[in-house]
Formats: structure tokens, sequence, C-alpha cells
């Protein structure tokens, strides 16, 4: 989420895609796994509504239960990774000085099959500031990408890979943020402080 305004729009409709026709956020709910991150799915526990969690730390499991959409669904920060080796250094048009990257994990654990993109990703610092996706792909970018454009997802199946962002050196984010549209409140993982 910090995206150029040719990027804003089509985040916003990578969004809506992923969220499919479903409007409410009361009948979602998300919880923990206490599983690790693994290359297949794992099912989400029966957590009530009441202890839902949308805070996590890198390498925990957030389950989610979308019933408006059918999908039942995990999503994994696995590791912030501040600088990294890029194509170049962004530029200042993108606002930062060096690359960063989360690899993330989004496995569609049961229901329908949905889409995926970087769009509903981002970074917040303590003062507030957003950093969004760059909308960038391809070239020397750190690889396994995350991909930029919409990708279906199967029951079963997941998507994995690295997000770059573009930051300033100095300082590191205080959490990465996952938010698409069916969540309501965004779910947030904890960067460690180094």
């Amino acid at each position: 989420m910090y995206i150029r305004t040719a990027f804003a729009a089509a985040g916003a409709a990578l969004l809506l895609a992923l969220t499919g026709c479903g409007s409410g956020t009361e009948d979602v709910s998300v919880t923990k796994s206490d599983a690790k991150p693994e290359p297949t799915p794992t099912t989400p526990s029966s957590t009530p509504e009441a202890d839902s969690q949308t805070t996590f730390t890198i390498g925990e499991t957030a389950d989610i239960d979308d019933e408006p959409n059918n999908i039942s669904y995990s999503a994994t920060v696995i590791a912030y990774s501040q600088p990294v080796k890029g194509p170049q250094a962004p530029s200042e048009d993108l606002g930062g000085d060096v690359w960063a990257t989360a690899e993330v994990k989004v496995c569609n654990v049961e229901g329908d099959t949905f889409t995926v993109s970087q769009f509903p990703w981002s970074l917040a610092y303590e003062d507030g500031t957003r950093v969004e996706v760059s909308g960038l792909n391809g070239g020397d970018l750190p690889k396994p990408e995350f991909p930029t454009n919409d990708v279906s997802v199967k029951p079963d199946r997941c998507v994995r890979g690295k997000i770059p962002f573009p930051v300033q050196s100095d300082i590191k984010p205080q959490y990465i943020v996952y938010a698409p549209d069916a969540l309501g409140e965004p779910l947030e993982w904890t960067v460690p402080v180094p």
C-alpha cells in the first residue's frame, strides 16, 4: 500500500477481486495457527470470533474463515529483509533509497477459488507512514516474486513469494500489513527490532 496513482487504481480492482461480491465483514474470523509455514495448507482452528487475533509475529500463520465468500484460507509472513539487492536503488519517485522484501504465503484451505496479488500488502511505520507496493515485477527484483497480477488459488493450493517495497534505509517498519477488503480489520505481523 504506497502506490502511485496508476497502481492505486489497479490495486483497488485487485482487492475487489480477492474479496468477491460479499460486503459484510461481520462473518469473517481470524485465528492464529500453531503450525509453522509448510508447503501444504493447514486446517483452520475453530476459535470463537471473540478470540479473533489481528497481530502476529513473523512466521505465525493467520487462519481466516470468510463465510460470506465461502473461503477458508491462511496468510503467513515468512520473512522480512532490508536491504535487499534489486535491479538498482529505487528512484526518488518511488519514495525509497533501498529495497526491502516481505516473503509471504497465502493458502486456500477450503472453499471457492479466489485470487491473490501484492496489492493488499503494505508496510506500516511507527509514525503512521505507510509504504505501498511499487507494482513493479520482473528483471532483477528478488525471486521468487509474489504475483503482481491476480493469480487464482484453488482449494488445497498456495501462492508464495517475495514482495518488494521501496523503503528508506535508515528506518524499519513496525508492521507488515495484510488488508484485503473482506477482513474489515487488517492483519499485522510485527517486524523485529534489530
